[in-house]
């Protein structure tokens, strides 16, 4: 016998169904599919909600939703990019009272974001079908153990998830809000295409306003807050999750995501009779860098792990230093400079600006069997694989970018691009005013030219760059026509403001 459909109203009047059947049920709220599965619709549980022991907390809890499904919706949504980040959140856009439950309406998370395959063996574990929660994907043991090599994907699509992640973060700090839980069981990932999705956006703290419901998940908790936790919360010594809490947890979700271990856990013990103590002082107190780059004190003791962890569990083997230099400035900045001041933390923009300059840094490995396909070029003159130890072999066009300040006077951005046959390049590379995020025009998200190694000569062939010009003769390169990279070879992208030149750097190898 199927289940019953239950016909209720949203608190602004909106009429919506759900299946009477539970389909899901998590640490605050049991979940119900509507009839067409287009969206869910979640109950709070009185057994796991304090907020329905006292009117005056169900009252705030339900102001503190409103605000999140109605205004908090709106200025997002309705805004710049409305449709862009709909496909990154999984936000909550209605509130339901029913049955004396207090409830949240919301999408239906997208299919790419349920494993096809599972895990090995005939998918073993029998997770075919669940949701692809970051825990599967964010640790070595778990990759190399239990998935499905068809859905892990590759590390250029790990780079792509981590600056969807720090995009939506960025979102989410700019109208005000933390996540108060961010960690990679509020995110589904697609290592297949690079996609991420923040979902329990339910539980979003307003600075000021509303206090948040939960300190977060013991990994992504920031020391500050594990130190204070056992103060109450209208203690002013205390540390409550906020922005600057939020930017830890980033910092350990985009490192444990690249580098597929924890950066805090190391090899040192702080207290050997009391566990909980011990992970207290780890976490908290104590917390320490394992890669830190003076105090060797918590370093990984390579004898002490597993073979389903390695190479990635070992830091001698796959350093930080493999994520290239923008990435690992603002490691050393968020779990050296930051982890025990919080004012030093790099800002979701900084990690999503770091992570579009590392993309650009990308080679593909010339081992079809390396199990990443990619890697950042490190600058030297013999590049290699860091994860396969494949060595490149050829001739290596680099671009380094620079942009005009004021006319004919071009100045370094610290921004590299490097060639692959198929490489593109956008509207972003060729002005310096434009960011590849949600305020891109459709204009700007078409491909300007692409490279192409034809007969041992790497080319640029300009498909809708209208100033593209050789600067060394003073050619102008019409469109459908092309550019020879040879080393030396400075090439004007662009004469608008912000517009760039490009000087080509050759590596043989």
């Amino acid at each position: 016998m199927s289940a019953k459909i239950i016909k209720c109203t949203t608190v602004d009047g909106r009429a919506i169904e759900f299946v009477d059947e539970v389909i899901g049920s998590g640490a605050m709220k049991d979940v119900y599919f509507s009839p067409d599965r287009s969206y869910v619709v979640c109950f709070f549980s009185k057994e796991k909600n304090k907020f329905y022991e006292s009117k005056a907390a169900l009252e705030q809890q339900k102001d503190r939703l409103k605000e999140i499904v109605g205004n908090k919706w709106q200025g997002i949504f309705n805004g710049v990019g409305g449709d862009y980040w709909k496909n990154i959140f999984c936000w909550p856009d209605g509130l339901v009272e029913y049955n004396n439950l207090l409830g949240i309406t919301a999408p239906t998370y997208k299919k790419q974001f349920f494993f096809e395959y599972g895990s090995k063996n005939n998918d073993f574990l029998n997770i075919q079908g669940k949701e692809k929660e970051g825990k599967w994907f964010a640790s070595a043991n778990n990759q190399n153990k239990f998935l499905d090599d068809r859905e892990k994907g590759t590390w250029l699509n790990y780079l792509k998830i981590g600056i969807l992640i720090s995009r939506a973060v960025r979102r989410m700090h700019a109208a005000g809000l933390a996540h108060s839980d961010l960690s990679y069981k509020n995110i589904l990932v697609d290592p297949v295409t690079g996609g991420a999705c923040v979902i329990d956006v339910d539980g979003l703290v307003v600075p000021g306003k509303y206090p948040p419901d939960v300190v977060g998940t013991p990994d992504f908790i920031a020391p500050e807050v594990v130190m204070t936790n056992h103060l109450s919360k209208d203690n002013s010594n205390r540390s409550l999750p906020s922005i600057a809490t939020d930017k830890h947890a980033l910092a350990v979700l985009i490192y444990m995501y690249l580098l597929y271990r924890h950066p805090l856990r190391g090899g040192k013990i702080h207290d050997m009779n009391d566990p909980q103590k011990d992970e207290s002082l780890t976490m908290g107190e104590k917390a320490l860098f394992i890669e830190h780059p003076t105090d060797h004190s918590n370093q990984v003791k390579s004898n002490q792990l597993k073979i389903s962890q390695l190479p990635w569990a070992d830091p001698n083997k796959v350093p930080y230093t493999v994520t290239g230099p923008y990435l690992s400035e603002l490691f050393i900045k968020s779990f050296v400079d930051g982890l025990h001041d919080p004012s030093k933390r790099p800002s979701a923009n900084d990690w999503e600006t770091a992570l579009v300059k590392t993309v650009d840094l990308i080679q593909p490995c010339n081992n079809p069997r390396c199990g990443q396909k990619w890697y950042i070029f490190d600058n030297t003159t013999q590049p290699e694989c860091p994860f396969c130890h494949t060595a490149f072999k050829g001739k290596l066009p680099i671009l380094n970018l620079y942009s005009a300040r004021q006319q004919g006077i071009f100045r370094p951005d610290n921004h590299r691009l490097m060639v692959w046959t198929g490489q593109s390049i956008f509207a972003w590379h060729v002005n310096n005013m434009i960011a590849p995020n949600e305020r891109l025009t459709s204009e700007q998200t078409k491909r300007k030219g692409y490279f192409v190694l034809h007969q041992g000569v790497w080319w640029l062939v300009n498909e809708d760059l209208h100033d593209l010009t050789d600067v060394v003769t003073k050619t102008n390169i019409p469109i459908g026509g092309k550019i020879e990279l040879k080393d030396g070879a400075q090439i004007l992208l662009s004469k608008e403001d912000g517009g760039r030149l490009a000087l080509v750097q050759m590596v043989e190898a």
